[in-house]
C-alpha cells in the first residue's frame, strides 16, 4: 500500500491571499490551507486581526487564534495607503485566489474590489463575503454572522414553541459561509486549467449559505402558504418522525432520530404498542405525541447505558449528546483522527480538530498553529514577491509593513 505521507497535499501549490479578518472569510482560507494551499493572511501592522484577541486565553495566550489561523502565513500591510495598496496588487499578481470579507465600499476605496484586482490578475478567483452581498442595495451595511443567521430563516425555526427564537452557540452563519466559499473556490478552480479561463468572482452574502441549507421552507410557503414554526428538538417538516432529546434516569441526554416509517414502528414496539397501528404516515403523525411522551417516560426510568443498549437492540437510531470532554475521549473521534495534537511554540502540545474532509490519497496536515503577527513578512515580501532589501527597509520605516 502506498505511503500517503510521501505525497504532497492535494492543494499544494495553490496560492491564496486573504484581505479579511475574523471568521467568514479567513475560515475558508484555513480549510484550503489544511489541504495544502499556501495561504497568506494580510493584517494591519498595528492591531493585527481582531480574532487574535478573541475568546479564552491560557497564560495570556489566546486559544482560538491557534486553530483559526493554523497553517497560514501572516504578513502585515497598511491597506489604507497607496504604497500598501500597491503591495496588495503585487500579492494579487502572485496569487491564484483572493479571499476578502471587507465591506464593498471599503474594497472600492482601497482598490481591492473585483474590477481592480481582476485587472491585475485576469485568471484570479476571488471570494468576496459581505453581509448583504455586493450587488444588493444594502451592500455597505455592516455584516456579522448573527445578522445572516437571523435573515436565513434558521433562527426562526430554532427553539421551543413557547420560547424565543434561539441562535446556535457558535458563529453559525460565518462558518457555513466559509464552507460555502471554500466549495465555490474549489468549483471555480476546476476550470482554471483552460486557456480561456478569465477568472471568477464569487459574491457571497452571509445569509445565503444557511438559507440554502434550509431548502424546504420556500416551497412549503409557496405551495401551501405555511410558515414553519419552532417545534423544539423536532423537525417541523418531518410530520411523522420521532426526533427529540430525552433525559435518562442518571441525567444524561440522548438524541433519538426516527425519520422512516419502519424506525417509528420500532419505537412503538419498544413501548409495547402494535406495529400495525403505525404503518402509515397518517397514523404516525396522529400519534406522534403519544410515542414522544412514551419514549420520554421510558428513558426516565433507565440509565443512559441501558437506554442506548436497548434502543440499539430495537433498531432505533440514537446517540448520547456529547460535550467536548466526551469528544476528546471518544474512540470514534480518535479512530477518525478528528482530535489531533499540534505543537505550539507558546503553549507546547495542544489538541484541536483534525482535517476535514479526509482525503485518502493526498490528505491534508496541520504543520503550524496560528502564526505571530507579521511572522512571514520576510518570506512573503522578499522571496514570494522579490522586493529588494532597500524597499523593504523603507516600507518598514514608514509603517507600511
Amino acid at each position: 500500500m502506498r505511503d500517503v505521507t510521501e505525497l504532497v497535499p492535494l492543494l499544494h501549490g495553490l496560492k491564496v491571499v486573504e484581505f479579511g479578518q475574523l471568521t467568514a472569510g479567513p475560515l475558508a482560507g484555513t480549510l484550503l490551507a489544511d489541504l495544502g494551499a499556501d495561504v497568506v493572511h494580510v493584517e494591519d501592522p498595528d492591531e493585527g486581526d481582531p480574532a487574535r484577541r478573541m475568546g479564552y486565553a491560557k497564560d495570556g495566550v489566546k486559544l482560538w487564534w491557534k486553530v483559526g489561523a493554523r497553517n497560514k502565513r501572516s504578513v502585515t500591510l497598511d491597506l489604507r495607503c497607496p504604497d500598501g495598496q500597491a503591495i496588495a496588487h503585487d500579492l494579487t499578481r502572485w496569487a491564484d485566489v483572493v479571499i476578502t470579507n471587507m465591506r464593498p465600499r471599503t474594497l472600492e476605496r482601497w482598490q481591492l474590489d473585483w474590477p481592480a484586482l481582476h485587472a491585475v490578475n485576469r485568471r484570479l478567483v476571488m471570494l468576496q463575503v459581505s453581509g448583504m452581498g455586493a450587488t444588493a442595495a444594502r451592500r455597505d451595511e455592516p455584516g456579522f454572522g448573527k445578522v445572516g443567521e437571523a435573515m436565513s430563516g434558521v433562527v426562526h425555526v430554532t427553539g421551543f414553541p413557547d420560547g424565543p427564537p434561539v441562535f446556535t452557540g457558535f458563529s453559525h452563519a460565518d462558518t457555513v459561509t466559509a464552507l460555502t466559499g471554500a466549495f465555490a473556490i474549489s468549483a471555480a478552480l476546476t476550470r482554471r486549467h483552460e486557456p480561456d479561463f478569465a477568472g471568477e468572482w464569487i459574491d457571497l452574502a452571509l445569509f445565503e449559505g444557511l438559507y440554502r441549507l434550509l431548502e424546504w421552507q420556500v416551497p412549503v410557503y409557496d405551495q401551501l402558504g405555511l410558515v414553519p414554526e419552532r417545534v423544539g428538538n423536532q423537525i417541523w417538516v418531518a410530520t411523522g418522525a420521532i426526533v427529540n432529546t430525552y433525559r435518562s434516569s442518571d441525567d444524561e441526554w440522548i438524541s433519538v432520530t426516527s425519520g422512516t416509517p419502519r424506525s417509528v414502528q420500532n419505537i412503538a414496539v419498544l413501548l409495547g404498542l402494535p406495529a400495525a397501528e403505525f404503518e402509515t404516515g397518517e397514523q404516525q403523525t396522529q400519534r406522534r405525541g403519544e410515542l414522544d411522551d412514551g419514549l420520554r417516560g421510558w428513558m426516565s426510568e433507565r440509565s443512559a447505558d441501558a437506554c442506548l443498549a436497548e434502543l440499539a437492540a430495537a433498531g432505533v437510531v440514537c446517540a448520547r449528546i456529547y460535550n467536548v470532554a466526551d469528544i476528546v475521549e471518544d474512540a470514534t473521534f480518535a479512530e477518525r483522527e478528528q482530535v489531533i495534537t499540534v505543537e505550539d511554540p507558546e503553549l507546547g502540545p495542544m489538541r484541536m480538530p483534525g482535517i476535514t474532509p479526509r482525503l485518502a490519497e493526498r490528505p491534508g496536515r496541520v504543520w503550524r498553529t496560528g502564526p505571530a503577527l507579521g511572522q512571514d513578512n520576510e518570506l512573503v515580501y522578499r522571496e514570494y514577491l522579490g522586493l529588494p532589501a532597500d524597499r523593504m527597509a523603507d516600507l518598514q520605516a514608514r509603517g507600511v509593513i
